[in-house]
C-alpha cells in the first residue's frame, strides 16, 4: 500500500480538528462547561485522547475555538442565505440577527463562552476566531463604513453586550429589544432582518422575536 499524500493527511487532519470542535459545542450545551471533559470530547468526537492535546493547548482553548467556529458558521449560513443580499445594510441585519439568534437558541453554551473571554485570558486567537472577525469586518466594511478599523472593534463590542445582555442571570433583556436598539443605531429597517412571511435570515425564529418586538420596532423607525 503506498503511503497517503500530504493532502491526503491534511484533510484527515482538518476533519479530525473539527470533529473535536463539533463534539465540545454538543456536549457544552448538554452538560455545561464544568461537567465536560476532554476525555468526553475525544469520545464523542471518535479521536485518541492525544490528539485533542495535539491540536488544542487545553479546554478553555477548544472551547472558544469550538465556539468561535459555531458563530463563523452561523453567521457565513446568515449571510449567504438565498435571496443573497450585497446590501450592506441587509447583510448588517443578518449579520445582528445570527449573533442573537445564537444567545437565544444555545443559552448554556454561549454564557459559559462569555464567562471565559470574560477571565484573564481573554480571546483565544485561533483560526477560528480570525475568520469570524474577517466576516464582521467585511460586514462593516459593506455597510458603508469609512473606518473599519474602529467601527468593527464596536460593532463586535455591542454584539457582545447584546449576548450578554440576552443571558444575564435574574436579569435578562427581551431579544427584541436589544435588536430595535441595534437597528437603530445602525439605521436599519426592521424588516431587512426578519421578512414579514418569511424565512428570517441568521438561523433564528420568529418566536425569539416576540413580546416587545412590535413596540422596539415602532420605536427604530422614528
Amino acid at each position: 500500500m503506498s503511503p497517503r499524500s500530504a493532502s491526503v493527511n491534511e484533510e484527515l487532519r482538518r476533519r479530525s480538528r473539527e470533529r473535536l470542535l463539533q463534539a465540545t459545542v454538543e456536549l457544552v450545551a448538554e452538560r455545561g462547561y464544568e461537567a465536560t471533559t476532554l476525555a468526553d470530547i475525544a469520545d464523542r468526537a471518535g479521536s485518541a485522547r492525544g490528539l485533542v492535546s495535539y491540536y488544542f493547548a487545553g479546554k478553555r482553548q477548544l472551547f472558544q475555538s469550538a465556539v468561535h467556529r459555531l458563530m463563523h458558521l452561523t453567521l457565513e449560513a446568515a449571510l449567504e442565505r438565498e435571496p443573497r443580499s450585497d446590501d450592506g445594510r441587509e447583510r448588517l441585519a443578518r449579520a445582528i440577527d445570527a449573533i442573537l439568534g445564537l444567545a437565544v437558541e444555545r443559552p448554556v453554551l454561549m454564557r459559559a463562552h462569555m464567562a471565559g473571554i470574560l477571565q484573564a485570558e481573554g480571546f483565544v486567537q485561533c483560526g477560528e476566531q480570525q475568520r469570524l472577525a474577517f466576516l464582521l469586518r467585511d460586514t462593516i466594511e459593506r455597510y458603508g463604513s469609512t473606518n473599519p478599523d474602529a467601527d468593527y472593534p464596536l460593532l463586535r463590542a455591542l454584539l457582545m453586550g447584546a449576548v450578554v445582555a440576552v443571558l444575564l442571570p435574574g436579569a435578562p433583556m427581551p431579544p427584541a429589544r436589544l435588536r430595535a436598539e441595534l437597528f437603530q443605531r445602525y439605521g436599519l429597517d426592521w424588516e431587512l432582518g426578519v421578512p414579514p412571511g418569511g424565512e428570517p435570515p441568521g438561523g433564528t425564529r420568529h418566536d425569539a422575536w416576540t413580546g416587545d418586538a412590535d413596540q422596539s420596532s415602532s420605536k427604530s423607525s422614528k
